[in-house]
């Protein structure tokens, strides 16, 4: 009977530690989706950023040398800022970058946007501005970089719609899911898993050995025959 009780306690006590070892990812869990919620911004909306800012280096970079290619900086930033022409400046590019970079900064970085408007707003009037400036202007005459600035312009800012569109509003959407069935979980755990079992909750008295003798007295008085 007492190693009956040990086995059954055993066995109790090993059940709840199952329960102990399984709760401990989830509240592991828990707390690093809370620590991602307390995050500033997230890693993959921070990835994002970070492209925008390299689209605005770099279409500066590319303006840059485009100026020390024709004829010095000083003198080209004057010829195409201050008498500015539209048909033949990259300037209007350069300023199309830095749009981009302030409106989704501002947007997905400050104000921490979970929508694809903002972006939709600057691809559109990139996407716009670049077809007209291409289709009117002479900047296709003006050599290699009248090809460059606005191919690369138009491909970096798709390439930031396809990043919000298909990874950063996706995947914190996911986390948000996740993170929300994490804590359903943990809120049905303590019904999973009971607390540890003690001892006195399975405990069984030893037999009487002098209950037993008189249960054999009473059993051969009733066998005895009636005289």
């Amino acid at each position: 009977m007492d190693s009956q009780c040990s086995s059954s306690v055993g066995s109790r006590a090993t059940i709840g530690g199952v329960g102990n070892i399984n709760s401990t990812p989830i509240s592991a869990r828990i707390e690093s989706y809370e620590g991602g919620e307390k995050k500033c911004i997230s890693d993959v909306r921070r990835t994002f950023c970070l492209f925008v800012t390299f689209d605005l280096l770099f279409v500066t970079l590319l303006w840059i040398i485009e100026l020390n290619v024709n004829g010095g900086i000083q003198e080209q930033l004057k010829k195409e800022v201050v008498e500015y022409d539209y048909h033949k400046s990259f300037f209007d590019i350069f300023l199309l970058a830095v749009f981009r970079f302030a409106a989704l900064i501002l947007a997905y970085a400050v104000c921490k946007l979970r929508h694809w408007w903002a972006i939709a707003i600057t691809t559109a009037v990139t996407t716009g501005f670049l077809i007209v400036k291409v289709v009117v202007s002479k900047l296709l005459s003006q050599g290699a970089f009248g090809y460059l600035l606005p191919i690369i312009s138009f491909i970096l800012a798709w390439i930031e719609t396809w990043l919000l569109d298909f990874k950063v509003l996706p995947q914190e959407a996911g986390d948000e899911i996740r993170y929300l069935s994490v804590q359903n979980a943990q809120d049905r755990e303590p019904l999973l898993y009971p607390g540890p079992v003690t001892d006195g909750q399975f405990y069984s008295p030893p037999e009487s050995m002098a209950d037993s003798d008189e249960d054999l007295d009473d059993k051969h008085d009733l066998e005895k025959p009636i005289v």
